[in-house]
């Protein structure tokens, strides 16, 4: 009983655990640990984004911070120039004159350069809109005649006319050592925010340049509202103002979570000889939007996958099954109707057909190796049909075979086709004389002859029956046919074969040479006809030699062209 409950356990665990079963489960191990690193190599990327962007925007604003301090270094040098020819020039009036003539042009965040006397009163400037202001109430200006250093004041409104400006001020104690007058100079704040423009138009960062009352003093284009503002009614900077102010470093950072919940890191530099610093914040969540939308994106492809993969497993099982019997019963009909290279894929196939698929190519590959060696015989004997087994030459009908495919591709590529026929002087003499086993003996040596001249020029040699030879030479002009000729001619004498009927005492070969340029009014035969009326004619002259036919006699008539060869 016992036995029959745990084989019915496992027939009922197989179908549950059928092959659409078993793809999905299969699908959702592969897919899923694919998406979940991805979605890990993400998180890493945006970290590496953020730390990245946040190195990067700290150089930009140390260099934006270094310009800062060198708009404003230029204008305590201006300044401490004006002090000092002040308190050399003895006078007022020498040195208001120095003054309206020495306001740089090179210098544009200089708005207006003055001179204040020891109560406050501008006694000489620039713009005469300022002469009679009285600044001893002015903090910077009680603060540069307190320390008798250089002084940049806060966030202030200019007086004559109400604008944005800071003021630097100089005191000429300095350099005559009794409490004088002060120089002054108002300072363009529009310029001080073009030096920072470096730090704008980029997604999810802010920076300022403020005072030491947390007035914001310049800013970029994008950011240029800002400038005027109190840091504290930022809402991304005010989490951080206090203690941005108050912190006794040049320069430091920090992280954290800002009012609308997103993550900032903000870096505060101090501009040297100043209370302004310059604060930039970044957020990250802005700076590494396109990354959290590809983690989002990732999240919900991997629900999608879950979701697909099921519906895929259903459609996969199907052709998993459906589709490997579909092939082996074509490929029994493509076997049956004589297609031999039929073969099943058994990589495209579930282990379960993979068996029935061997049996299949193995019976189709002994079909074909047999079908194979039918081929292989028949080519044998297509070649034996076409060699002359005496000479080891091609026969007639192989040359045959050859000039018709030389006629088609010389008239194809418009070239020249020569022909040689090669007939031995006196052979019937010869066999009497020596009989047809030397005879026979005589015609394999003039074929091994042949056959290496024809490898040398490129050529097919043939035995065109009894005694006479051919050899098709393509791509080549009627000159060089006879030169080549007259290489068969004296190889043939170089045998030495003895021949006491001949009048040369050794066997010797009469060639005709004819050549054309294949068209569509010639046919190969009357190529063969020239080379015979060639032939013709080297025997009436006395045999032993070589004559050529002329192109234009292929298109007459036989009789004619032996005439014409004669």
């Amino acid at each position: 009983m016992a036995s029959v409950s745990l084989n019915r356990k496992r027939a009922k665990l197989k179908q549950v655990l059928g092959i659409r079963v078993r793809l999905a489960l299969l699908a959702v191990i592969l897919v899923t640990p694919l998406m979940i690193e991805r979605i890990r190599s993400l998180e890493d990327t945006r970290a590496r984004q953020i730390a990245q962007a946040a190195a990067e925007f700290t150089i930009v604003a140390r260099h934006s911070a270094d310009a800062q301090r060198e708009v404003i270094s230029s204008v305590e040098t201006i300044l401490k120039s004006e002090a000092f020819i002040r308190a050399s020039a003895g006078g007022i009036s020498k040195s208001c004159d120095v003054l309206r003539a020495s306001l740089p042009s090179n210098l544009p965040w200089i708005r207006t350069l003055l001179i204040a006397g020891q109560d406050g009163r501008i006694q000489c400037a620039t713009n005469n809109m300022y002469v009679g202001l009285d600044l001893g109430d002015r903090p910077y200006f009680q603060q540069a005649q307190e320390t008798g250093r250089f002084v940049l004041s806060d966030f202030i409104m200019s007086r004559p006319v109400p604008s944005p400006t800071v003021m630097a001020a100089y005191p000429v104690s300095a350099f005559s050592g009794v409490a004088d007058a002060v120089v002054l100079a108002t300072v363009n704040l529009d310029w001080m925010s073009k030096v920072m423009n470096n730090l704008g138009g980029r997604a999810g960062i802010t920076a300022v340049l403020v005072d030491s009352a947390g007035t914001v003093l310049a800013a970029p284009a994008d950011q240029h509202s800002a400038v005027g503002r109190p840091l504290d009614n930022m809402p991304l900077m005010s989490a951080i103002a206090d203690k941005a102010l108050r912190s006794d470093q040049d320069e430091d950072s920090l992280s954290f979570l800002a009012a609308d919940g997103s993550r900032r890191a903000v870096s505060y530099i101090r501009i040297a000889g100043t209370n302004a610093r310059l604060i930039a914040s970044i957020d990250e969540d802005k700076v590494s939007a396109a990354v959290s939308r590809d983690i989002r994106t990732a999240y919900l492809q991997l629900a999608f996958v879950l979701m697909f993969v099921l519906l895929g497993a259903l459609i996969a099982a199907e052709k998993l099954v459906i589709k490997p019997i579909e092939m082996l019963a074509d490929m029994a009909k493509r076997l049956g109707e004589g297609d031999l290279s039929a073969r099943a894929a058994r990589n495209r196939l579930p282990a379960e057909f993979v068996p029935l698929a061997r049996a299949f190519n193995a019976m189709a590959a002994q079909l074909s190796q047999r079908e194979r060696e039918l081929i292989a015989s028949n080519d044998r004997l297509t070649v034996m049909a076409s060699i002359d087994m005496l000479s080891g030459l091609a026969n007639r009908r192989g040359f045959q075979s050859r000039l018709d495919f030389e006629w088609m591709r010389a008239q194809q590529y418009g070239s020249e086709l020569a022909l040689l026929m090669i007939d031995v002087d006196h052979f019937k003499l010869f066999n009497d004389t020596y009989g047809h086993l030397e005879g026979d003996s005589c015609l394999t040596r003039l074929g091994e002859s042949l056959s290496g001249i024809a490898a040398d020029t490129m050529g097919f040699a043939a035995r065109y029956g009894g005694e006479e030879f051919c050899l098709l030479l393509p791509n080549t002009d009627v000159t060089r046919a006879v030169e080549i000729g007259e290489q068969v001619r004296s190889a043939v004498l170089r045998l030495c074969l003895p021949h006491i009927t001949s009048n040369h005492m050794i066997v010797t070969v009469s060639i005709g040479v004819a050549a054309t340029k294949p068209n569509e009014t010639l046919r190969p035969g009357d190529l063969i006809e020239a080379a015979d009326a060639a032939l013709y004619a080297a025997k009436h002259r006395g045999r032993n030699n070589v004559v050529e036919h002329g192109v234009q006699a292929i298109e007459m008539g036989a009789a004619e062209m032996m005439i014409a060869a004669g």
